[in-house]
């Protein structure tokens, strides 16, 4: 549990450089203050993996058997016999670990976002 948490700190650490970064280096193109830039992209990006993490999480248990499209009836380029084959239980767990640490990631960018932001006092 504990190399799982520093796995996570790691992680969040690693994204808040990167966000801070680029978000400063976009806000200084726009002209607006480094503050707020740093909490719009901790927003952005938090949010962004928040979606990321609730999609990820509701694919489904068939998974693609062969990446090669076999003939098809219809001239429509993309569809074709495609084999499908259920996912194993450990690709199923993979799903939801992968769902949760997207989640987890956002939401704790997003309290990063809200501590960081200027416009509003959280004491």
């Amino acid at each position: 549990m504990l190399a799982a948490i520093r796995r996570l700190v790691v992680l969040v650490l690693l994204c808040s450089a990167l966000t801070v970064i680029v978000s400063v280096a976009l806000g200084l193109l726009a002209g607006t203050a480094l503050d707020r830039a740093g909490s719009l992209g901790f927003y952005g990006l938090g949010c962004f993996l928040m979606v990321a993490g609730f999609f990820i999480g509701n694919r489904g248990p068939a998974r693609v058997k062969s990446e090669t499209a076999g003939s098809t009836m219809l001239p429509i380029p993309g569809f074709g016999n495609r084999k499908l084959r259920w996912a194993t239980l450990d690709e199923q767990h993979e799903t939801i670990n992968n769902s949760a640490v997207f989640i987890v990631l956002g939401l704790i960018l997003v309290l990063i976002g809200v501590a960081v932001d200027s416009r509003h006092s959280l004491v």
